[in-house]
């Protein structure tokens, strides 16, 4: 039984095997260009929810719905820090795995479940954007809506 090693990110070109793609460089690649796009995106957000206009105390379902998400920029900004946030992290765990699970089937499993968890998460979150952006109002069992 041999063991399955996972190929090191900076494997020389004239070192790997012919025809296949360094998944593991490409991972690396994508956390540092990812986790740059992160900060930015994530600090953008922060200023414009907790710092911009009235601060804090604006946030409420009428802010979220009557001004952000009524402008498609804010959505799509949302949106790209849902899907990166996700992916970014999802690799790091990933890599994680690579690192301490030794035998390929677990490596195998935990890493489709990983995946798997990330790609329903994605549309769960994807889902909850387009819908209070198309129907902002929110019907009530007992009557009440609440609309912007």
């Amino acid at each position: 039984m041999t063991i399955e090693t996972v190929e090191y990110p900076r494997t020389p070109l004239a070192e790997r095997k012919a025809g296949r793609k360094n998944w593991e460089r490409t991972g690396w690649m994508f956390m540092r260009v990812s986790g740059m796009l992160l900060v930015v995106l994530v600090l953008v957000h922060l200023y414009s929810n907790l710092v911009a206009g009235d601060g804090v105390h604006q946030i409420g379902y009428e802010f979220v719905v009557a001004n952000k998400f009524s402008v498609p920029f804010w959505l799509i900004w949302d949106a790209l820090l849902l899907i990166l946030a996700l992916i970014h992290g999802t690799n790091g765990m990933r890599t994680i795995v690579n690192d301490y699970v030794y035998k390929p089937g677990p490596r195998k499993a935990l890493t489709i479940t990983l995946w798997t968890a990330c790609a329903i998460e994605i549309i769960l979150g994807l889902i909850v954007l387009i819908v209070f952006a198309v129907e902002p109002c929110i019907h009530s069992a007992s009557g009440i809506a609440i609309c912007q």
